[in-house]
């Protein structure tokens, strides 16, 4: 009984110890740091996206971004879209136009190029993934997904409080923090490769910004953490354009349960008012 129970001990000693490890686990090894938690202005169940943050960090996209990462599942019109960026229909015709886009076949059975249109999709800058490793010595992933794809945890019982709608809780934002982490993480002058956030601390990625690396026009800070906090809001976007529309709904929906259920508990009251309990 006593060897039982010491074994019994020791197997919630360890599980408790897991728990407590949970966040350097999971965010990838010893040596891997935690990302901090960013202000965004999309956070909470009633955050919206900043416009003109999206706007810029489709710049940082466009202008250092596109060069090696795909955007496979936007298509320009997207841009325009209430909820998004916003850019007007004469800014998203011009910036489409740009583009060169692969089309298909024509009456000889050939194929061909043509200026891109609004309701294409943004044209992937490597013909396919095999190509973008030969040319990069690693497949970049594409971006249109990648900021709900991304994550980490903080670990028990913080992970617990993520998931609750209170103060400081029902937090959603974990992947823009480890994309603005990860960005600011390159640490080692002498190890280009080397990063703080990513698992096992090495990087495919060289580091992609710097301080003035894009010339912003609104007055906003050129800096290292300004892009990267751009362009993570940006990604977010991207994988959920409807994000702000669903927070909309879910609001609609809890008003309409919350009167339901007032409506029903006085129809109760009313239909056995003169019944004795």
């Amino acid at each position: 009984m006593t060897m039982i129970k010491t074994k019994l001990s020791l197997t919630i000693l360890g599980l408790a110890s897991a728990l407590v490890a949970g966040p350097v686990l999971a965010a990838g090894g010893h040596d891997t740091m935690l990302p901090e938690r960013q202000p965004w202005s999309f956070a909470g169940a009633f955050g919206k996206f900043d416009r003109a943050q999206l706007q810029r960090g489709f710049q940082v996209y466009r202008e250092v971004c596109s060069n090696c990462h795909s955007l496979k599942r936007v298509a320009f019109r997207n841009l325009s879209e209430e909820g998004g960026p916003q850019f007007s229909e004469a800014q998203i015709k011009a910036l489409a136009a740009e583009y060169k886009i692969k089309d298909g076949p024509n009456d000889s059975g050939d194929m061909f190029e043509r200026p891109g249109r609004p309701s294409d999709k943004f044209p992937a800058p490597f013909a396919n993934p095999e190509a973008a490793r030969a040319a990069l010595g690693a497949a970049p992933p594409d971006f249109s997904l990648l900021a709900k794809a991304r994550g980490y945890s903080r670990g028990f019982p913080l992970f617990l409080v993520d998931a609750l709608p209170i103060p400081g809780g029902a937090y959603q934002e974990h992947g823009p923090d480890y994309i603005v982490a990860l960005l600011n993480g390159y640490s080692k002058a002498d190890d280009p490769n080397w990063n703080d956030y990513m698992p096992g601390n090495k990087i495919a990625m060289a580091a992609p910004l710097a301080d003035g690396a894009v010339d912003y026009t609104d007055g906003s800070p050129k800096t290292l953490l300004q892009y990267s906090r751009d362009v993570s809001a940006f990604m977010m976007w991207a994988a959920e354009p409807k994000l702000e529309e669903r927070k909309k709904t879910g609001f609609r929906a809890l008003a309409f349960l919350l009167v339901f259920a007032g409506l029903l508990y006085y129809t109760k009251k009313k239909v056995w008012a003169d019944v004795a309990h």
